[in-house]
Formats: structure tokens, sequence, C-alpha cells
């Protein structure tokens, strides 16, 4: 008996972005290494990879994510 099930049905309403076909999908069409999701809204998955670059961006440029500047210290030290 399997642990996990695979799911190869999608639920309605439960949207994916492919990486692989870069395109959005609704429901699990392919497998999970390449997509991204679920995503409440077809809009939402469209966007998948807009909103991955600005959240990249931010946590860049986020102090707490860097040593140096937490411990008070600078980089040319």
């Amino acid at each position: 008996m399997a642990l996990f099930k695979k799911r190869t049905v999608g639920k309605p309403g439960e949207w994916y972005y492919c990486l692989e076909h870069k395109r959005v999908e609704e429901g699990p069409d392919c497998p999970g290494k390449d997509r991204m999701g679920p995503y409440a809204t077809r809009q939402e998955a469209e966007h998948a990879m807009e909103t991955a670059r600005e959240r990249n961006l931010e946590w860049e440029n986020d102090p707490r994510w860097h040593d140096s500047a937490a411990r008070g210290e600078d980089d040319d030290a």
C-alpha cells in the first residue's frame, strides 16, 4: 500500500503554472517538480513568475537574510 496516493485528476478551481510548458493549467496536469501553485484564481497563476521575481527581490534585499547586517558588521571588514 502506497503512503501517498498520486492524484491524477485536479480539483476544479485549483490553478497551477507549469514551468515546463510555460502555461496555466487547471488542476495538477504536470508533475509537481514542474509546477507552481495551487493558486485560487487563473489570474494569480498567470502572474506566478512575476510574483516569484518580486518575492525573490524582496528577500535578496532583506537585511535579516544577511549575516553581517544582522550582527551589525560591515561587509568591508
